[in-house]
């Protein structure tokens, strides 16, 4: 223990070390150059000279090191930025030492003056390689050690990786790198071969590849066929390196939600911005995976003031402690209390309501009839009413695909905030409702559902093998909801693109491939109560294009407000399933639990 106290770094410790190493190895240079301007044979005439050469640069020398922070280096981070540093305070020290030798050069008579260029390029090279030693020796033993890597991508990313890996931060031994620009094809960057990403068969068999990182931004198609290749080929190891601000950095495993992510093409982040900033926003179920989301979203976009509300102590407080901002209100109550939300109202005044409290879990809703019609429904309707009656500019109701042609309760509750949003008199605010799928990660669904059976080495349950439903990452998600929201102008109902609906057996199947585990298989447990096997995003064909790609319109038929709204208020007492029926006659129950 005393011995490893001792041998310990420490940056008191680093600095004696090379200050003592300094004061030696400049000892020797002064030696050496005058044997070498002597042709190895020094006069008695000039030992008294080169005595005091040694008293005025080795000084000079420490003390310019310290004052630029030369001591302060760790050992095996020394680089070829360090080394440069090192070159300037060199010339710094000899000129000075020059200067001093020419306002006292009586005192140093007879100096020979060759001996000053020679000593700074002797010092340069063996204070040089003193610091560089390190950084050699561990480089030449981790080769050995460390995992031999294939980098997909050459650009600063991997510039960043190669650094980090030479000096010890990452155990991994870069060999090669893969890069489709032909300019870079057979070239060397960071002295490693670059290939054309057409060889990464013959890449990886010839460096024995056993860990491939992506330092590229790739498509989620493009990166499927990668992943799909790369574990054809043997390689089972493969990471995404992702940069922070700060030059923070982290591999992280490739995981489903980059196999599925789609990047709408047409964010306007602009007009989002311009719709948020300065705004009093409030948003329901803000703790919720899409409410938190959105409220990620609004903090970023510049709103003025923000009253985040949930009836989740815990979620509401887990958000409120990440967003942790000054304009932020944390509102804890149900927006079935009408009248503590109409205080919510009076007291802050909001410009813009962003909807996304909701009871979603399908088995829940059908296992809890009343509660999911009492907050979805009667929840959804006092906002609405309380949005109308204070004068909010905006209203926006995010909606499900589940709410078309509904088999379960809680996609008719959905559709019922859908037509009451269409329907209500809504005076000076205008209503909007955004429809879409299923986001990837979401608490509930599938894939964190099958990643907690992988972990725990059961098998996957998939309820039908042709079940179908549309993902799309959350962050993207809601930006899109609100981008549909800033060109709304009111009574809408737009429907997000969601791509093409993946089957849930390939997610499966793609989850255990990414586990690397071959003891885990798929079981059909049957279609539950509610649960259809394909999810529609539109309830006909009339959908219309807006300005945007991603977002589309759908021409909603409207119902009667008088009429929709005594249906709703028989839903108080009873019968909810009957009624539901009657507000949708789409709606169809699927109330068989099987395959």
């Amino acid at each position: 223990m005393f011995l490893a106290s001792i041998l310990s770094p420490t940056i008191e410790k680093r600095m004696v070390f090379f200050i003592l190493f300094d004061v030696l190895i400049s000892m020797a240079t002064v030696v050496i150059a005058y044997l070498l301007r002597f042709n190895f044979f020094i006069t008695s005439a000039f030992f008294e000279s080169m005595m005091q050469m040694m008293m005025v640069i080795i000084p000079l020398k420490i003390l310019i090191f310290f004052l630029f922070k030369i001591y302060f280096v760790a050992w095996r981070y020394f680089g070829l930025s360090e080394y440069k540093r090192l070159i300037l305070v060199h010339v710094l020290t000899y000129a000075l030492f020059t200067a001093i030798f020419i306002l006292f050069y009586d005192w140093f008579d007879p100096f020979p003056r060759s001996v000053i260029i020679i000593d700074f390029f002797l010092s340069l090279s063996f204070i040089g390689f003193l610091r560089i030693s390190r950084r050699i020796y561990l480089e030449s033993n981790k080769d050995n050690l460390q995992v031999a890597t294939l980098i997909v991508g050459a650009n600063n990313r991997a510039k960043h990786v190669i650094k980090s890996a030479r000096n010890g931060e990452l155990n991994y031994h870069p060999l090669a790198l893969l890069s489709d620009e032909k300019s870079l094809n057979g070239t060397y960057f960071s002295n490693l071969p670059v290939y054309n990403k057409s060889s990464m068969g013959e890449v990886v068999r010839k460096y024995g590849i056993s860990t491939v990182i992506i330092t590229e931004t790739l498509e989620s198609e493009v990166l499927d066929v990668l992943f799909t290749s790369l574990n054809d080929l043997g390689v089972e190891e493969i990471k995404i390196f992702e940069m922070f601000q700060d030059n923070e950095h982290s591999l992280k495993d490739i995981s489903v939600e980059d196999l599925l992510a789609r990047q709408p093409k047409d964010l306007d982040l602009i007009s989002i911005a311009n719709f948020i900033a300065g705004k009093v926003v409030m948003i329901t179920g803000a703790g919720g995976s899409i409410g938190s989301e959105l409220s990620r979203q609004v903090v970023a976009f510049g709103a003025k003031q923000i009253i985040l509300l949930d009836h989740s102590e815990f979620n509401l407080y887990q958000i409120s402690e990440e967003l942790n901002k000054e304009n932020i209100v944390s509102v804890l109550l149900s927006v079935k209390d009408k009248e503590a939300l109409e205080e919510v109202f009076v007291h802050y005044h909001p410009e813009l309501v962003l909807h996304a409290a909701a009871y979603k879990h399908v088995p829940l809703c059908e296992e809890n009839v009343r509660s999911a019609v009492q907050n979805n429904i009667f929840g959804t309707k006092n906002v609405i009413d309380l949005s109308i009656a204070y004068g909010v500019e905006k209203f926006l109701l995010v909606s499900t695909d589940k709410a078309v042609r509904p088999t379960n309760v809680m996609g008719t509750t959905k559709r019922v905030c859908e037509l009451y949003a269409n329907a209500v008199p809504s005076r000076k605010t205008e209503i909007v409702a955004v429809r879409f799928g299923n986001v990837l990660g979401s608490s509930g669904s599938v894939i964190p559902k099958f990643r907690s059976q992988i972990e725990k080495g059961e098998n996957i349950t998939v309820t039908h093998p042709e079940i179908t439903r549309y993902f799309m990452l959350i962050p993207e998600a809601c930006q899109l909801v609100l981008q549909a929201a800033s060109i709304a102008r009111g009574r809408e109902l737009f429907i997000l693109d969601m791509g093409d609906p993946i089957k849930i057996v390939d997610l499966a199947k793609k989850m255990i491939e990414l586990s690397g585990r071959d003891d885990i298989e798929i079981e059909f447990t049957g279609l539950r109560r509610g649960e259809k096997l394909y999810e529609e995003l539109l309830i006909d064909e009339t959908d219309l294009k807006t300005e945007y790609d991603s977002i589309m319109v759908s021409e909603d038929e409207s119902v009667d407000y008088d009429i929709l709204s005594k249906q709703i208020d028989e839903l108080r007492y009873g019968n909810e399933l009957e009624i539901l029926k009657l507000i949708v006659p789409e709606f169809k129950h699927n109330t068989v639990v099987g395959k």
